[in-house]
């Protein structure tokens, strides 16, 4: 029940960011967003690390990646 409830904050933190941004609350360009899919998508990354599940690794991995960049770049735009 544990790995499942780490699954579940993980997607949580995803879908928060997504339903806010379709919701007319948040950018996809926010820092709020971008630190709520960064936060999820670690989660998740090292969950399926933990799992050996490669193709999951790489999915999230590249979501956390693409994350951290859009907040870096951001910073630099300030």
């Amino acid at each position: 029940m544990g790995a499942q409830a780490v699954q579940i904050v993980g997607a949580l933190l995803i879908l928060a960011g997504f339903v806010a941004a379709q919701a007319g609350l948040l950018r996809a360009e926010s820092r709020p967003y971008l630190w709520l899919n960064l936060l999820g998508a670690v989660i998740l990354t090292a969950d399926a690390w933990r799992g050996r599940q490669w193709g999951f690794v790489m999915l999230e991995g590249v979501w956390a990646l693409v994350s951290a960049w859009g907040l870096v770049r951001g910073r630099r735009v300030r």
